[in-house]
């Protein structure tokens, strides 16, 4: 048996250290030997016993060897975790490794050890030990030290390395100072769609923390609705809505490290402003495009993609044999949520508004769409589930569906309540729940996003779910950007299904 020990002190706070290594899927960021890595089974990347699969640099520095390993193992009060690898195309028969991070001199620096043990070929031990030591450990030592340091630099998600495979420290670039001009979709008033107006806007240089982008695809969601009607106290006229967009980088403040001039980008989170061809916001949570993942697949699924996996793993974690019933299931989340659900293996019941939405929701997961207008909805579902109900509701209708979603449940069913097109729900009586031992939850999607670990967690698995075809994202409709109004109008009047963006570019 082989034990290896390497242990250094990386110049930054132990938290922040841990906030980019506690990330079991993010060691294609910062590893100069990884180059790609997705989660398996749409699991959450600090969930103990998800597996990542990645594949190696080639010695062209594209895609090699693929490994696959488990996490066994995460403590954050000890800042440290176990994994284990289950293939790989070396010998590292039975290999078991522990990181563990602890803080040294009042907290401003960082002791982190690796330390594994396997059991090699004996005519191998030599050349394996010095792999591990060397190429795995000692090459990440090296890249987070750079990477924390600001010497070190990601692109496009991955640390950039020259020949050597040592981490690349040309210095940030940072913003030049004067200000852009472009044009944007303004919200004079709260009201109606005819309250969105073009009008040219600045974008000021990025301070510290800050980003400037150039953007192309914009998002068009429901929650820029409830904003320009003033439901959601998240902008003040005169402002520009949105949450969500994708484009290039034009220039980076001090202090951000994950981004560079040039790189694709996107975003799905406060504050507003997306409905924009040129914007400066926060680079917290900004994320880097891969380069399968392209501009109008961001702005059309970020927002709802990130939606359907917290409310399909951390609202209501939905397992094989799940009946789910999904309300709008022809809408912009409601084919995500049909997908995802069906992939985890639930049996899938939906709401839609016609024929051609049924058709729709049919195509991406949905065994069972009801058509509201000609169907009672309850009645359908139990006699679907032949009387037993479903596990859980996902509504985002609200007002015309919450009740008698209740009344859909099985016992123990869950309804988790996202939204409310139709209306505000008004009083709840919490205490009827107790009819089926229910439960009710309303998520705050800004809560879901809050922490940027917990977004790339949810970027991760959405990027792996469309790259390996769980998911498909498309929009169903393109509106120009000065055409926002329609757009909006369009979707409160139910005449769209599906993603739509604004073209920006």
């Amino acid at each position: 048996m082989v034990r290896i020990l390497r242990s250094t002190i990386i110049d930054a706070p132990v938290d922040r250290v841990w906030g980019l290594l506690r990330d079991f899927n993010g060691h294609e960021d910062w590893h100069p030997a990884v180059a790609q890595s997705e989660i398996e089974n749409g699991l959450l990347a600090d969930q103990v016993g998800c597996v990542r699969r990645f594949r190696l640099r080639d010695a062209d520095g594209g895609l090699g060897q693929v490994l696959r390993e488990q996490l066994l193992a995460l403590s954050d009060a000890e800042r440290s975790f176990t994994y284990c690898i289950l293939a790989a195309p070396f010998p590292l028969n039975d290999y078991v490794a522990t990181v563990a991070l602890k803080p040294v001199t009042d907290g401003e620096a960082t002791l982190w050890c690796w330390e594994c043990e396997f059991e090699p070929p004996a005519d191998r031990a030599a050349e394996l030990t010095e792999l591990v030591a060397d190429g795995i450990y000692q090459a990440g030592f090296d890249a987070v030290r750079g990477l924390l340091s600001g010497a070190g630099e990601r692109r496009a998600g991955r640390l950039r390395v020259i020949e050597g495979g040592q981490a690349d420290v040309a210095a940030p670039a940072y913003a030049s100072g004067a200000m852009m001009e472009g044009r944007g979709i303004v919200l004079t008033a709260h009201g109606g769609p005819e309250q969105l107006r073009l009008q040219a806007v600045t974008a000021a240089p990025p301070g510290p923390g800050e980003v400037r982008i150039r953007q192309s695809r914009i998002g068009v969601n429901f929650i820029d609705v409830y904003c320009r009607t003033g439901y959601f106290d998240l902008l003040s006229p005169p402002g520009v809505p949105g949450m969500e967009a994708a484009g290039q980088v034009v220039d980076v403040g001090a202090n951000v490290h994950h981004l560079l001039p040039g790189d694709r980008v996107g975003y799905a989170a406060p504050p507003v402003g997306a409905y924009a061809d040129l914007r400066t916001m926060p680079a917290a949570h900004v994320v880097p495009l891969p380069d399968d993942i392209d501009d109008e697949t961001a702005a059309a699924g970020l927002l709802k993609g990130i939606t359907a996996d917290f409310l399909l793993h951390r609202v209501h974690t939905v397992k094989p044999g799940d009946w789910v019933l999904v309300h709008a299931a022809a809408g912009g989340v409601g084919l995500l949520l049909c997908q995802w659900a069906r992939a985890l293996g639930a049996k899938v019941i939906g709401t839609v508004g016609s024929a051609e939405k049924a058709r729709l929701a049919r195509d991406h997961g949905c065994a069972w769409p009801i058509p509201y207008r000609e169907q009672d909805f309850v009645a359908a579902v139990m006699e679907i589930t032949q009387g037993r109900g479903v596990d859980v509701a996902y509504d985002a209708v609200g007002a015309d569906t919450f009740r008698r979603s209740f009344e859909a449940l099985a016992t123990f069913g869950h309804l988790v309540s996202f939204g409310q097109a139709s209306g505000d729900i008004g009083p709840v009586d919490v205490a009827g729940f107790a009819a089926k031992s229910a439960r009710l939850s309303r998520p705050n999607y800004g809560h879901y996003v809050a922490d940027p670990n917990d977004l790339r967690a949810s970027v991760d698995r959405l990027f792996a779910a469309i790259r390996c075809g769980t998911l498909t994202v498309a929009p169903q409709h393109r509106y120009p950007l000065a055409e926002a109004a329609q757009a909006h109008a369009d979707l409160e009047g139910r005449r769209t299904s599906g993603a739509i963006v604004l073209l920006a570019g």
